[in-house]
């Protein structure tokens, strides 16, 4: 397939009049539409007005789609105590298969083609195959949960790590690579010890499996673990293992310089969500001081109940306006920066190779955008109409390893006018809150 249009290969190159040549799950070539039109005449064509890499949601909670809405105007710990958390205890079978999909159909219509999903406790298979089916790349696991959780999501710890060592053998490395897998304990307020150090133990036992879990989003909950183990949360989580170059953080807003310094010496990747951290009142991230530190930073949505959106663009908007306003700095995370978080950051932390740019012989995770809408003129730069005048629903194309996932507002081979009316119509068993 040849996709013409200007292409945004990365963070730092765009070809104006260019195309981007497709020959099964990779990319064949990058360069000008005329002469790779030449070159590929028989390949099917498909004009865009831009053509870019998909976008990589770096921390996501597909699952929590049904609770879209459920809990506005709430502080973290109540929001995910009171309103989150009996939500994802009532989901049966039925109702996590059916978040997933909802979540990863939203994801892939806005122009996201690989997510790092923090799941929940039970059910776990039916996201893995949501995934598989829908054509999405996804680092996933199951949520580890061995205290101060409601009854009906914990675990004890041992519990907790074979069933997710069960899913590693069965899911992880599998659709050609394009599933994989993350040991995922909620936070540390919900894990003992015990259960930390065992994800890590779990994690080095498993070639290519990383770990994802939450850290430092709300001050009580960083005064809640120094009260509890006399550090902050950064380097309890340090200490127990959770730190390194396969691991991701969510969040990380209440950091001080030692746990900086931790996440920089040790590789840990941050994923900034500002618009959930915005929506719960949790804080500002230190993005910057992240990126100056050499910290890698990936961008996420978080979860539907307190974004209520995975549209990535909006992320990137919000991320250089939060950035900008903290720092009284107009020149602080700018467009260009915003976007290579959004793209090549989130895949290197997802540690998905080659993913994440448009270059030749890379994976062939592409979208196309129509600029046809009155915010879209004109455009004099490219990189500033993606941060801060785009919208998920101006994506007309996504592709996933080559396969077509989402054209002019189809998605293939799947029914999404019937996965709307079921999760309109599924019950959440009295779990939203008053």
């Amino acid at each position: 397939m040849l996709l013409s249009g200007t292409v945004v290969v990365d963070a730092e190159t765009v070809v104006e009049g260019g195309a981007v040549v497709v020959d099964g799950d990779r990319i064949e070539a990058v360069g000008s539409a005329s002469d790779l039109g030449e070159r590929y005449p028989d390949h099917e064509s498909r004009e865009y007005d831009i053509i870019a890499p998909g976008l990589v949601g770096g921390h996501v909670h597909s699952v929590q789609s049904l609770g879209r809405g459920i809990a506005d105007d709430t502080d973290l710990l109540e929001w995910l105590t009171d309103h989150v958390l009996p939500m994802e205890a009532t989901l049966d079978t039925e109702g996590m298969e059916l978040a997933a999909e909802v979540g990863y159909l939203e994801a892939i219509e806005s122009g996201t083609t690989t997510v790092i999903d923090h799941l929940s406790v039970h059910h776990a298979d039916r996201a893995f195959e949501a995934a598989a089916d829908l054509g999405i790349r996804a680092r996933m696991g199951k949520v580890l949960m061995d205290r101060d959780a409601p009854a009906g999501l914990r675990e004890s710890a041992d519990g907790a790590l074979a069933e997710s060592e069960r899913l590693i053998e069965r899911y992880h490395d599998t659709c050609g690579g394009r599933i994989q897998y993350a040991v995922t304990p909620r936070f540390a307020i919900s894990c003992t010890e015990a259960c930390l150090r065992g994800a890590r133990e779990l994690a080095d036992a498993h070639e290519g499996v990383r770990l994802h879990t939450h850290a430092s989003e709300n001050r009580s909950e960083v005064e809640r673990i120094e009260g509890e183990t006399g550090m902050r949360n950064v380097e309890w989580l340090h200490e127990v293992g959770l730190t390194g170059e396969d691991v991701v953080l969510a969040h990380c807003v209440w950091t001080d310089g030692r746990e900086r310094e931790i996440l920089a010496e040790t590789g840990t990747h941050v994923t900034h969500c500002p618009s959930a951290n915005m929506k719960l009142a949790s804080g500002v991230a230190p993005v910057a001081d992240y990126l100056d530190r050499g910290i890698n930073v990936a961008l996420g949505n978080d979860g539907p109940p307190c974004n209520n959106t995975l549209d990535p663009f909006t992320e990137m908007r919000q991320a250089s306006l939060l950035g900008k306003v903290d720092a009284l700095d107009p020149t602080t995370l700018p467009a260009r920066t915003v976007f290579a978080m959004a793209t090549a950051n989130g895949a290197k932390a997802a540690g998905f190779e080659r993913v994440g740019r448009l270059r030749e012989g890379w994976r062939a995770d592409v979208i196309g955008l129509r600029t046809d809408r009155m915010r879209a003129v004109p455009i004099h730069d490219v990189y500033s109409h993606l941060v801060f005048s785009a919208h998920g629903d101006d994506v007309a194309f996504t592709m996933v390893d080559g396969d077509v996932l989402y054209e002019d507002g189809d998605h293939v081979g799947v029914d999404a006018a019937a996965v709307r009316e079921r999760a309109r119509g599924y019950e959440l068993d009295g779990a939203v809150g008053e």
